[in-house]
């Protein structure tokens, strides 16, 4: 069964099916690379996170939204996360 997209003000996004939490939290980070592998389990982060493919709305630029539910969190992926 394919899974809703979200609209919100900025994004279309489309839920990545290996989230365990379908939830757009507060702090969220865009990572224009579509195609990247982000490996979210493996930066041992704190809080909870969901990644989605996403649509930005203002350029319609392609790529996936990241996002967390501590600001914290946001830190910890910027260092260390690099697109392959």
């Amino acid at each position: 069964m394919a899974t809703a997209t979200i609209t919100t003000s900025h994004y279309k996004l489309f839920p990545s099916p290996r989230n365990q939490h379908r939830v757009v939290f507060e702090h969220e980070v865009f990572v224009p690379h579509p195609y990247a592998i982000i490996d979210l389990p493996s930066l041992n982060l704190k809080g909870r996170y969901s990644l989605f493919a996403a649509h930005r709305m203002v350029d319609a630029r392609n790529g996936q939204l990241v996002t967390f539910e501590l600001e914290v969190d946001v830190a910890t992926f910027n260092a260390k996360f690099k697109p392959d």
